[in-house]
């Protein structure tokens, strides 16, 4: 939400012993990643939709049972009189912050952040738009997030904030950015022993088609910061189609309702503008926070005109229940792994990688608004997606060799840039178990390097920004590897595929994945092979067994024979960028091998 700063610090301080005493007691469990797989970011959530554990903001919002056993954190909620929306505890690493931007989303139009800081140092700093503070324990602070913002850990300890998401009534926005009294007269929130605290929260059902007037106030925002960074930017053309788009959405909202009739019609409209509004919005981004007016316009309004259908998703067939997915850094042996499995009619397949699942659609492959890198979370898995992929798949199945798949077996499947989506598979496959394989990132580097040089693994043609064509997977924050040497994008990539599927997969229940060294499965393929069967649920059988009897044959990836300690065509290369990779190195070979 807009404010008329940056910062506003309310006129209130809360217990902090008490809030540091039950944010210590939650148990491990409760702090998951961040969705975006920010770096260093956590977060343990408190109000969600029916309480559960989930991102999303649409929805009966709930205590979920970590906020259930924190007494004083609902009294502290509770005494602002507001109703809430998601909130979280959110937990900053040592040396780490969150990155720079800007919240769009149609979430933000209306709804401000509240912080309560809980465990903080004053070398925590809070920046928006050129101004910066540090928010102190038990101070509460709200700010103006469509402005650009960041926060910086530069303390050797975590930072932990207590945040929740408010329309605010306007009670609140006079106690918050009216008048400050002087400092003896704010108002200090103690703990009530006994006290009883009715945490109000949203009900955000979203209405199945977006009323007229609501999509004539957020298209009139949205003109209302337009500039033009370029010449040849035409704002007025962009106005136009913008206006004669509310114009026709009011006709289809006189003629269908909001109620869901003439659905098709409103997402026909939706497209159009869609396509249109690209070549338009070259050149034309927001006054405050400079992000490109095409990508605001889908973010905040066109994703949110027309409501999913979750009740229209066919259950799995059959042949698609209990998949297997393999996940791995590119060329880190994947490939050997897969084809060793897949020769057996124990498992279905689709022949090879299959890019094709994901990428057929054009909302998620990196370009699409709001992504930019081939990692993929459960906000992406909207239920048109996710019947889409499962239909697809049950499609192109098939046995060894090309065969007709096996009733019953589960599906193989093996696509590098999948380390950057399990979230995403999981959410479209709820009984999904994954096989994560890792390999020693000198030789992976190694073969990272080959990979590139040779040409022959090019996932996309043209990147913006990117000199050339881009090699293997897409990972977050690639856009910084400009100009870098080859090694230092290896790096990247093994280290962004590892790390994020590592923090991932920790958050299932661990019988639902299991990991491999490579080493380990060359040097002992029968009886990782025979491991893998039983983990899978299916038999080690004669295929397998006289695949893994001898010496396994090379993959059809193979990009030159293997070598022991062929790396080191590489080494001085690699040696450079191996101190990059050490701490996640580590990490996997601690890992509990079953």
């Amino acid at each position: 939400m807009r404010l008329s700063r940056p910062f506003f610090q309310l006129p209130v301080m809360f217990d902090v012993a008490r809030l540091r005493a039950e944010v210590a007691a939650l148990p491990a469990q409760a702090w998951v990643a961040h969705p975006d797989q920010a770096q260093g970011n956590s977060a343990a959530r408190l109000i969600t939709p029916e309480g559960e554990e989930t991102d999303s903001v649409h929805g009966q919002m709930l205590p979920t049972r970590w906020l259930e056993t924190m007494p004083y954190v609902q009294q502290v909620l509770a005494g602002f009189g507001v109703v809430w929306s998601r909130s979280r505890l959110m937990r900053l690493a040592p040396g780490a912050s969150v990155p720079e931007h800007a919240d769009i989303n149609y979430h933000w139009h209306t709804r401000v952040r509240l912080h309560i800081p809980v465990f903080t140092q004053p070398q925590v700093r809070f920046h928006c738009d050129g101004q910066d503070v540090h928010m102190a324990a038990g101070e509460a602070w709200i700010f103006d997030n469509w402005r650009r913002h960041h926060v910086e850990n530069g303390s050797d300890q975590e930072r932990i904030h207590l945040v929740a998401d408010t329309t605010g009534t306007a009670s609140f926005w006079q106690f918050a950015c009216g008048p400050t009294p002087p400092r003896e007269q704010w108002r200090t929130v103690g703990w009530e022993p006994g006290g009883k605290a009715r945490v109000l929260t949203e009900n955000d059902q979203r209405s199945p088609i977006m009323p007229a007037a609501e999509v004539e106030w957020l298209i009139e925002d949205l003109r209302g910061e337009l500039v033009a960074t370029t010449p040849a930017a035409d704002a007025h053309r962009f106005g136009i189609l913008l206006e004669s788009f509310v114009l026709d959405w009011r006709q289809l909202c006189a003629l269908h309702g909001v109620g869901g009739q003439g659905r098709l019609d409103f997402l026909r409209l939706v497209d159009a503008v869609r396509q249109a509004a690209g070549p338009l919005a070259q050149g034309l981004v927001m006054r405050t926070n400079g992000v490109g007016a095409a990508l605001v316009l889908e973010k905040r309004v066109l994703l949110h005109l027309v409501a999913e259908e979750p009740a229209r998703i066919r259950p799995l067939a059959r042949p698609l229940e209990r998949p297997v997915f393999i996940i791995a850094a590119p060329r880190s042996g994947s490939t050997l792994l897969f084809e060793t499995l897949a020769c057996s009619p124990g498992f279905n397949s689709f022949g090879g990688e299959a890019h094709w699942l994901v990428e057929d659609h054009a909302a998620l492959r990196p370009g699409a608004p709001g992504l930019d890198s081939n990692r993929l979370t459960v906000a992406d898995a909207t239920p048109r997606i996710a019947a889409a992929i499962r239909e697809a798949a049950l499609a192109r199945l098939q046995g060894p060799e090309g065969r007709g798949h096996t009733d019953g077996a589960p599906l193989l499947e093996k696509t590098p840039k999948n380390a950057l989506r399990i979230p995403f598979l999981k959410s479209i496959f709820p009984d999904a178990r994954f096989i994560f394989l890792w390999r020693d990132p000198r030789e992976n580097l190694g073969s990272i390097i080959d990979a590139w040089q040779a040409g022959g693994w090019v996932t996309y043609k043209a990147l913006p920004g990117w000199d050339g064509p881009w090699s293997l997977l897409l990972p977050p924050g690639w856009q910084a590897l400009r100009g870098a040497p080859p090694e230092t994008v290896a790096a990247w990539q093994w280290r962004s595929a590892n790390q994020t599927a590592l923090e991932d997969l920790q958050q299932l229940p661990r019988e639902d994945w299991t990991t491999v060294a490579y080493h380990d499965f060359l040097a002992e393929p029968e009886g990782v092979t025979r491991r893998l069967c039983a983990f899978a649920d299916t038999p080690f059988d004669a295929a397998l067994q006289a695949r893994v009897a001898g010496q396994l044959p090379l993959s059809r990836h193979t990009h030159t024979p293997p070598a022991q300690d062929k790396w080191r065509r590489h080494e001085a290369a690699i040696l450079r960028a191996l101190p990059s990779v050490e701490a996640c190195w580590r990490r996997l070979q601690t890992l509990d091998r079953d």
